[in-house]
């Protein structure tokens, strides 16, 4: 079985997969801390594996994605002393990107998103615009050979509400959720705010998704991924799909390649 581990900036999820048909079979997610240590994530994931009907032995691979530098060797301790094996790193051989990055500065592109790209275009035929909403949400075009031509860096709606609130003393933390109605005018704070979050990341969304279709000019799918997706999804209808584990599955998809290739 591989374990999958993307390590973003405010959590990361481990999965276990099967290889070959990329069923994931378990999901566990958990704050990212880079001060844990490969002992601390085996106490955890063992216990996980367990409640799953799994054992550490059931592991033969891991492969990791990760935006966090100072993460990833704890990460690799945890695959050498727990599950016996040299974690794979994405971006770096034998699983390379194997991608075109046709922008200025290919070298900044992140690692999840060159995974996610990866992925779509495995699973997606044409141009495609993919959006991920972690703790930034990015929009990425992919075109129809699967280079990576670009795209924005957008702020995550948590980190707009976070900012909002610590900047206004009287505002208060309210939780992200759909609007009970379409009404944009709020009678109260709470509303207000809800309303401001909620609506004006749709306003967001569409609208950079329709500068981005008029700049490609080609006919493009839309794939969103990222917990809050579906969130979104019943107020708008710029997604063409929903794929939530995009990045899960492009490791699994990079781990086949490497594999077959050796």
């Amino acid at each position: 079985m591989l374990l999958a581990v993307d390590a973003g900036n405010t959590n990361i999820v481990f999965a276990l997969v099967q290889p070959g048909t990329r069923e994931i079979r378990a999901r566990w997610r958990i704050a990212t801390d880079p001060r844990r240590t490969a002992d601390e994530y085996a106490v955890w994931l063992s216990q996980l594996l367990t409640l799953e009907g799994y054992a550490r032995d059931d592991v033969s691979a891991v492969i990791i994605s990760t935006v966090v530098p100072r993460a990833l060797h704890n990460l690799e301790v945890l695959a050498s002393k727990y599950f016996r094996t040299h974690a794979l790193v994405a971006g770096r051989a034998p699983v390379d990107w194997q991608l075109s990055v046709d922008v200025d500065e290919p070298r900044s592109l992140g690692a999840d998103r060159a995974v996610n790209t990866i992925a779509a275009h495995a699973l997606h035929a044409g141009d495609l615009i993919v959006i991920d909403f972690g703790t930034a949400t990015t929009f990425d075009h992919s075109d129809f050979d699967g280079a990576y031509k670009g795209g924005i860096i957008a702020p995550g709606i948590n980190l707009s509400l976070d900012a909002l609130v610590m900047a206004a003393a009287k505002l208060p933390r309210i939780a992200i959720e759909a609007p009970a109605t379409d009404c944009v005018i709020g009678r109260n704070t709470v509303d207000q705010m809800n309303i401001g979050i909620y609506w004006g990341y749709i306003a967001m969304i569409e609208g950079l998704v329709a500068r981005m279709k008029r700049e490609i000019a080609r006919p493009v799918k839309v794939i969103a991924t990222g917990g809050l997706a579906t969130l979104f999804e019943q107020h708008t209808n710029v997604f063409d799909v929903i794929e939530p584990d995009l990045t899960i599955q492009g490791l699994a998809i990079m781990y086949e390649r490497a594999h077959i290739d050796g």
